[in-house]
């Protein structure tokens, strides 16, 4: 079954498009808030794993507000970031943030459908989404144009929630993912619906091994994890 913000009938992708339109100028804020700021240490190790390779072109799929495409650009100066979404909403708010910081003359945000991206073949050294692939209406279409637009020889690193392994843990997890989240979330943002999806999503998206596989069915070679936070997130690490 697929998971969907508001079950009105239309595409995952249309609901999806329609949820991040509404949450936008709440979007950081509740991030921040409900991770307690460890999202921003998330991205972080997501930077550094790209750095290795000194890309001189990324591609952040699924950019939302841009943290993950900002925070490339600052930590390589010499690195051009192209940022896309669905969301006009959420790409008016990373706009924002470049002109903020000074960085829009090397990072470009543009609308874009992450299954039907517009790039020609191995057009970037690297490619990263960040909390972005459970949220694709076709999840290995999606998988196989990521991997269509990295080069051979060049990394897509993938940021995603998943589910800790640990019993104890994980029960806790649940509790705040079910219960407080959505309240808070729906309280912060005015859409709780938007943040009952959150977690049924996570509970959806494949586990780690599955995932793996699934990223080297799509055309990738080695596929390295990395667990964050007790097994909350995981960074997908592929190379093309």
């Amino acid at each position: 079954m697929t998971v969907k913000p508001y079950h009105t009938g239309r595409t995952k992708k249309e609901e999806v498009r329609e949820m991040f339109d509404r949450i936008a100028p709440r979007y950081d804020l509740l991030n921040h808030l409900l991770s307690l700021d460890v999202d921003r240490l998330w991205r972080r190790r997501v930077v550094a794993e790209v750095a290795r390779c000194a890309p001189q072109k990324v591609l952040d799929v699924a950019t939302g507000t841009g943290d993950l495409a900002l925070g490339l650009a600052r930590r390589m100066p010499e690195c051009r970031v192209w940022g896309l979404d669905l969301s006009e909403r959420m790409l008016a708010e990373a706009r924002h943030k470049a002109t903020a910081r000074g960085l829009d003359g090397r990072v470009t945000f543009e609308w874009g459908d992450a299954e039907q991206l517009e790039a020609p073949d191995g057009a970037f050294d690297a490619t990263t989404v960040a909390f972005g692939v459970r949220n694709f209406g076709d999840l290995d279409a999606g998988l196989r144009e990521l991997a269509r637009v990295t080069r051979p020889g060049g990394r897509a690193v993938i940021l995603e929630f998943s589910q800790p392994r640990n019993r104890v843990f994980r029960a806790l997890y649940g509790l705040y993912a079910g219960y407080i989240l959505p309240r808070l979330g729906g309280a912060v943002s005015h859409d709780r619906q938007a943040y009952e999806y959150l977690p049924a999503s996570v509970g959806a998206f494949p586990a780690p091994r599955e995932f793996c596989a699934r990223m080297r069915q799509a055309g990738f070679g080695e596929v390295r994890t990395r667990s964050l936070s007790f097994g909350i997130a995981h960074i997908y690490i592929a190379e093309r």
